[in-house]
């Protein structure tokens, strides 16, 4: 589980995050949506440990992000919401880096490869450079994927994906929850949040507006735009 205890972040005089507190439990797919701004990424920053809260506390299995950073961090494994690599490393050199980097045994990166379902389609021996930046982004989720971390946290992970890749995004994320991995993602795309979310908490200027339920969502966007300050024409 990880538990986050009454956050806050400030940058000079501006709040970050303002006074949240979330529960997630093992084996969900929690999204956090909200516009630009509202705090998602300096949270999952928090969670991740690289960014020191202002006040607050961050447990992952019971252990104190700060206090004991490197236990804590064996448990997670996180996806930046820009990912950048050297452009004349090839795909392959990046992944064996990130795997020695993570104590990951090599054969787990053709293992990855094959059965991640997101068609990488023999990049592995390409250079950055050569790449667009669709086949980066999955390169940047192969990279947090391969430990197997019980806690993926992954910051606006569609963000340069084109739709068949938004498609073997989410069937990869779909079956790593059902074998017991636990996603927390930001977004600002509501049809993620329908096609992938457990649960949805909204935030809005550093605070948690509404935490929702799945069988809820039916009338997520009507509440995510109310609180938005935004109107849909009728």
């Amino acid at each position: 589980m990880i538990e986050i205890k009454h956050l806050v972040k400030k940058y000079d005089d501006v709040i970050a995050v303002d006074d949240l507190s979330l529960e997630i439990g093992d084996g969900e797919i929690l999204a956090l949506l909200g516009p630009n701004g509202s705090g998602k990424t300096t949270t999952l920053k928090a969670v991740a440990g690289l960014t020191i809260p202002t006040s607050g506390q961050i447990l992952i299995n019971g252990i104190d992000v700060w206090e004991r950073p490197k236990a804590a961090r064996q448990y997670i494994s996180f996806l930046p919401q820009r990912v950048a690599f050297h452009n004349q490393l090839l795909a392959r050199e990046v992944l064996e880096f990130y795997a020695r980097l993570r104590g990951v045994p090599s054969s787990r990166i053709d293992e990855f490869l094959a059965r991640s379902g997101l068609n990488f389609n023999g990049f592995a021996e390409k250079r950055i450079g050569e790449l667009s930046g669709g086949m980066v982004q999955r390169l940047g989720l192969a990279v947090a994927c391969l430990p197997e971390a019980p806690y993926l946290i992954l910051d606006e992970p569609t963000l340069s994906l084109d739709l068949e890749g938004v498609i073997r995004f989410r069937d990869l994320m779909r079956r790593l929850r059902d074998e017991g991995t636990t996603i927390i993602f930001a977004t600002h795309v509501f049809s993620e949040v329908q096609h992938l979310a457990d649960r949805v908490a909204i935030m809005m200027n550093g605070r948690l507006v509404t935490l929702t339920s799945g069988a809820e969502q039916i009338s997520l966007e009507d509440l995510y735009l109310a609180q938005a300050g935004e109107r849909r024409d009728a």
